[in-house]
């Protein structure tokens, strides 16, 4: 096990970011967890993944609270981002047996399916719950914050129609933002202009594809066979993003821009990809020494009461590279979120 010595510093760090996510930020947009949006969605996957690894019934019950207080605010927000909270509900009903959880998951997974806007390629137009259109526009973001849910909607029911939608939208993704000369993915396709905008090499967008595609290929196991393809590209991305990984062991916020600030969030979410992708054996284990330096960094931006510094504030495809260098840091939930999503996958 390539953390056991430090299986007591990663247990303290991981509650103190856990029991930061569940205080009151009422107001505080990247840290309030009650409302419905694709920032308590990754709060609340993540808390999951804690909950997978520690056990604790109480972890289960917070979960299980949060939904049932916050799921009338998803009535009027069907937009993909606001889909990333129901990735939880296939598992609150496997463990509580309450029909609410599985009647609900499943005509959001019909919506998606036959409903939600898509582009000339067939991939699901990224759509936000803002006052903001990014028509025929394909974003990282939309693997982790929708085509996950799907893959465990497919598990929980046996319908394979999920499975093969989930599939076709990670290889659309990958092949449409995987830049075929580095290997790594721009942040954003824009299916109408046929380019990746201002083609940064954004490093949070890296994340949502290296961490949500084992988790993907894990749901849908024994339910359907990945495309070679999909293979292929995930195994290239994650071996060329080590190249841009800094000798403090963290991505700038673009990362093949050495000036830029070093970004928390993306470095753990690209870590704890690799750490899943190794133990479900899609990369080998030389894979290890480089998440490890990034453990060590990503512990060390923990503060002493849980809150995870270096986080980079709600970024959408921005206007030119140097702009995404100038999107200011601050606390949030998905933060948190990714940081918890590396600590529990350490702790494995």
């Amino acid at each position: 096990m390539p953390f056991t010595s430090q299986k007591e510093i990663l247990l303290q760090k991981a509650e103190a970011v856990y029991q930061k996510m569940l205080e009151d930020h009422t107001g505080n947009w990247g840290m309030d967890i009650n409302h419905w949006d694709w920032v308590p969605g990754v709060g609340v996957i993540s808390i999951l993944e804690y909950y997978e690894q520690r056990g604790k019934k109480e972890i289960l019950q917070h979960l299980t609270d949060w939904a049932n207080q916050n799921l009338h605010k998803a009535e009027n927000q069907k937009v993909i981002n606001s889909m990333a909270p129901f990735a939880i509900f296939p598992v609150l009903y496997n463990e509580t047996g309450d029909k609410k959880w599985l009647q609900t998951a499943e005509k959001i997974g019909q919506w998606i399916v036959n409903e939600a806007p898509r582009t000339r390629e067939g991939a699901l137009e990224h759509t936000v719950t803002e006052d903001a259109s990014f028509p025929e526009q394909v974003w990282a973001d939309t693997i982790f914050m929708a085509v996950l849910f799907l893959a465990r909607l497919s598990r929980l029911t046996g319908n394979t129609s999920y499975a093969q939608e989930a599939l076709q939208q990670l290889k659309l993704h990958l092949a449409l933002l995987q830049d075929e000369q580095t290997g790594v993915l721009f942040h954003g396709w824009n299916c109408m202009a046929g380019d990746h905008m201002s083609a940064a090499r954004w490093t949070r967008a890296n994340a949502w594809i290296a961490v949500g595609t084992p988790m993907i290929l894990q749901e849908l196991e024994k339910i359907v066979t990945p495309d070679e393809e999909i293979i292929d590209r995930y195994k290239i991305l994650m071996k060329a993003l080590l190249n841009y990984q800094q000798e403090n062991g963290l991505w700038n916020t673009v990362m093949d821009q050495v000036d830029f600030y070093p970004e928390t969030s993306g470095s753990a979410g690209i870590a704890a990809g690799l750490l899943k992708a190794w133990r479900i054996g899609l990369l080998d284990e030389n894979m290890i020494e480089p998440v490890k330096k990034t453990v060590l960094a990503v512990l060390d931006k923990i503060d002493a009461d849980g809150t995870v510094a270096g986080v980079s504030g709600g970024t959408p495809v921005m206007p030119s590279i140097e702009a995404y260098n100038h999107i200011p840091c601050y606390p949030s939930q998905y933060g948190q979120g990714l940081t918890l999503i590396l600590l529990a996958e350490a702790l494995r």
